[in-house]
């Protein structure tokens, strides 16, 4: 089960941070709001496009995932318009410790 809260505060917005709970770990995720990220399909490769912005947000959602605690299988969903820019191709970044 994954519990999304989005935190707000009065501050000024500069990143969004999402807490998810899975099998009892919290994860917390958070996108710069100036990231920019876009993947693309091309044949059998796949291109991560990115701003600095961008490849900071995903090293922190992948440094997220890898966190102690975290159980296999605990993955993040970056979808056309939600995560990643518009016509991009769907992200699933996946916590997976068997061999």
């Amino acid at each position: 089960m994954v519990i999304i809260n989005p935190e707000f505060s009065s501050a000024p917005t500069e990143s969004t941070r999402v807490t998810a709970v899975v099998d009892g770990a919290s994860l917390v995720f958070e996108w710069d709001e100036d990231a920019r990220i876009e993947v693309r399909a091309l044949g059998r490769e796949v291109v991560i496009e990115a701003n600095a912005a961008g490849l900071g947000t995903l090293a922190g959602q992948l440094l997220a995932l890898a966190g102690d605690g975290v159980p296999d299988g605990a993955h993040l969903h970056l979808e056309n318009g939600n995560g990643v820019e518009e016509g991009s191709v769907d992200l699933v970044l996946e916590r997976s410790d068997e061999e």
